[in-house]
């Protein structure tokens, strides 16, 4: 869209209009990413291929999950300074962009959850804005820093913030030689089930392993807000979904989330199985992060039902008074 000018001849543009242009040259690589996955059916089938490609799924998952989302957007644990920059990398490896810009933006998302100002909101937006096309605007292109200023002082961070496409690369070249070098390696013939090669380990892992994390994880932002579960009155439309928090690590317990957004953990009752949370605990335990934020008892057991049953109890002793 060619640039508006602030006058009576030609008025200003509705600032809502500016947030939902997508930029559509600026995304052709995404496009690629996405339309890459078919790489699959051009090379051979192992089961080592798939295997792979699941080893390689969740730890990329956790850099979204453990550091992008539960440190850098909340600050819910506390860790060292070179520890949180191998989040950075890990997380960048999910090829989400840097893990400044995606906090930046998640903090927004929960100042302004699911009214106007909410950058992908189910409710406002409909359901494709929320699950990608917020990120493909130009609004939302630019990064936020006024939002993460708590972080913009590790130059560490702002350089891999600012070249985002390095930690990508790096991933894509480390698929191609451990596929590469594989068989040599391990000697194993090239027939064999357990066998690997560079290009094969790009199409399962790189190519559709990323596209298949990227929608796990934008299904919290857009299905997490239209399917599930209630237990809470949050002032917006979260859901828990149990099928999102299996393949998310624990972020499809987002009616909790949006509860109680400053804990570490998720999943707030035993049953809601929070990977991201355990292994967090189990970091913990060896003094590689420290300080969880808890999910206080009182939080966990006032869920709507028992809203409800406050507020009906507190109109019967308003009319029994």
């Amino acid at each position: 869209m060619s640039e508006v000018i602030d006058s009576p001849e030609s008025p200003q543009a509705p600032e809502s209009d500016t947030k939902m242009e997508i930029d559509w040259v600026r995304c052709i690589p995404f496009y690629l990413l996405q339309i890459s996955a078919v790489s699959v059916f051009f090379v051979d089938f192992t089961w080592m291929a798939v295997i792979m490609s699941i080893l390689m799924f969740f730890p990329r998952m956790f850099g979204l999950t453990g550091f992008f989302h539960r440190y850098f957007a909340h600050r819910a644990y506390k860790t060292s300074r070179w520890f949180q920059f191998v989040g950075a990398v890990l997380g960048g490896a999910a090829i989400q962009r840097g893990a400044l810009w995606w906090a930046s933006h998640h903090r927004d998302h929960h100042l302004h959850s699911d009214t106007e100002k909410d950058i992908h909101s189910p409710k406002q937006t409909g359901f494709f804005y929320s699950h990608m096309g917020w990120f493909m605007t130009k609004e939302n292109y630019n990064f936020k820093s006024d939002r993460i200023k708590d972080f913009t002082k590790y130059p560490e961070l702002v350089f891999i913030n600012k070249h985002d496409v390095l930690v990508p690369v790096l991933f894509f070249i480390f698929c191609y030689c451990v596929g590469h070098f594989w068989n040599g390696l391990f000697d194993i013939e090239d027939t064999s089930t357990w066998a690997l090669t560079g290009w094969q380990l790009v199409a399962y892992s790189f190519c559709a392993g990323t596209v298949f994390l990227h929608h796990c994880t934008f299904c919290v932002n857009s299905l997490a807000h239209v399917w599930g579960t209630r237990p809470y009155k949050t002032t917006d439309t979260s859901r828990n979904n149990i099928l999102i928090a299996f393949f998310t690590m624990g972020e499809g317990w987002h009616n909790n989330h949006h509860h109680f957004q400053s804990s570490a953990r998720n999943g707030f009752r035993w049953y809601q199985i929070d990977a991201t949370y355990m292994i967090l605990k189990l970091l913990s335990l060896v003094g590689i992060v420290w300080d969880l934020k808890p999910v206080p008892k009182h939080v966990v057991h006032r869920t709507a039902q028992a809203e409800a049953d406050q507020a009906q109890q507190e109109a019967e002793n308003a009319t029994a008074v």
